[in-house]
């Protein structure tokens, strides 16, 4: 493993707000308050002693006539023939790819106006028909991507959403505001579109607070936020579902037992997403995004008393306002820490399609690239008796398995331990589910392993 941050001019030395690499390529795009969408092609000469490089390819906004304010977030869609941007002010442009003679344009396919302040996250339905939006306005929209028109508006939080998310089954939307709550959504369909049942998302639960047990038993239960308050110095909490849709993480997460405040991220189960079934190590400053790596790893049995009982390994990042930490659901503490990456606030991050690179935006107008060497993180895991790679995964470039205890840790051996304790708690695989539980409650139980399901 080798990378670092490069120092190249990414947007006009202004920060970079957003990241995301094409699904089916090394194309990187970023996103900046310079009003700008930047296409980048990531590549790496084999080097031991280098960096891996960024060359610029295309700008999205010639001469700043599509976004004229900072753009927020972007994202391509899973299919990777359209690429959605957000904005302050409240405008979201779909790009759409077309061949052109140097190869590929992104040009304008829609623009979608209907929120009425700045859009601070974005996310496509698995089959990319759909978008999901969250602003400043407190709302999310649900758009229909082809017609670029309004599907579903999701209200009910009471300040800035700063996160949204797609189930990638399909069949919840979670979001994440500044009024220390997590919304979860339930597809309920109603009615006849097309022959098909009306898409209708409805809230499920509400995540507000939670109890502890009190150290004096004759005392009743502490009860304890489970959010950061609107003082969050990031105007982003990007929460993401890992791959097989298994389990949700929460970023933003705030552990009160006595007086002490801890800074978690929250991992929720399919089966139970009415609370927390883990909580995540403390980290030294508020966990602000959370991406999971598209490809699904071979387990490597190298620890059986590990936090997650699952099929195959997944991988995920997260990131504080100024750490990257990666975890892998076989081991117990991350597999990679990196500390003091940026002068300023992170505020993305993004994995390239094959897991060889893995990229972080931040507020001081730089950007961090990780490469992995060859089968670093393992082997892709195939499914049973079909040869194909499983839900999420792509062919990697993946050759000589290398033992995790020898990645690179730029932190001492003693914090990684001490930041690293989690809750046990066992994992299966979920079926996709067929029916749901409506709740509309806000968890009120102590956090306690369940499984996840």
């Amino acid at each position: 493993m080798r990378g670092g941050t490069l120092q190249i001019n990414w947007h006009d030395q202004q920060p970079v707000l957003s990241l995301d690499f094409h699904p089916a390529s090394r194309r990187l795009a970023t996103a900046g308050a310079d009003h700008d969408v930047k296409i980048w092609v990531i590549a790496s000469d084999g080097s031991d002693d280098k960096l891996p490089t960024a060359t610029f390819k295309s700008a999205l906004v010639p001469n700043n006539t599509a976004h004229s304010s900072a753009v927020n977030v972007l994202r391509f869609s899973p299919s990777g023939e359209y690429l959605a941007s957000g904005a302050d002010g409240g405008g979201i442009i779909l790009w759409k790819l077309h061949s052109a003679d140097d190869g590929e344009a992104w040009k304008i396919h829609k623009t979608l106006l209907f929120h009425h302040k700045d859009v601070l996250d974005l996310q496509w339905s698995h089959d990319s028909a759909f978008l999901v939006s969250a602003s400043v306005d407190n709302t999310c929209i649900i758009w229909e991507a082809s017609k670029g028109t309004v599907h579903q508006k999701l209200e009910g939080h009471l300040h800035y959403v700063q996160g949204v998310v797609w189930d990638p089954l399909g069949q919840y939307i979670a979001s994440l505001s500044s009024d220390r709550t997590c919304k979860i959504y339930a597809n309920k369909p109603q009615g006849k579109s097309k022959n098909a049942e009306r898409m209708n998302f409805v809230c499920q639960h509400t995540l507000v607070k939670v109890e502890y047990q009190n150290h004096d038993e004759s005392k009743p239960p502490i009860k304890s936020h489970l959010f950061h308050d609107e003082t969050l110095p990031s105007f982003f909490r990007r929460l993401a579902w890992s791959p097989d849709g298994s389990f949700l993480v929460l970023p933003a997460g705030l552990s009160k037992h006595s007086s002490e405040v801890i800074n978690t991220a929250y991992i929720m189960s399919r089966r139970d997403l009415s609370r927390p079934a883990i909580q995540l190590p403390g980290a030294s400053k508020a966990i602000v995004a959370v991406r999971f790596c598209p490809v699904l790893f071979k387990p490597r049995g190298s620890n059986p008393d590990g936090l997650f009982k699952l099929p195959y390994r997944v991988v995920f990042a997260v990131a504080t306002l100024n750490s990257l930490y990666v975890y892998d659901t076989e081991s117990v503490p991350p597999i990679l820490v990196h500390a003091g990456l940026h002068y300023a606030a992170i505020t993305d991050i993004a994995w390239s399609s094959d897991a060889k690179y893995l990229a972080v935006s931040s507020r001081d107008g730089y950007c961090t690239i990780i490469e992995f060497e060859n089968e670093e993180l393992g082997e892709p895991h195939i499914l049973p008796g079909t040869g194909e790679l499983a839900e999420g995964n792509v062919a990697c470039e993946n050759k000589k398995p290398v033992i995790v205890d020898s990645m690179e840790v730029d932190v001492d051996d003693n914090k990684v331990q001490e930041a690293t304790i989690p809750m046990a708690v066992e994992v299966t695989p979920p079926p996709v589910p067929t029916k749901n539980i409506a709740s509309s409650k806000p968890a009120k139980r102590r956090i306690t392993p369940i499984a996840i399901n």
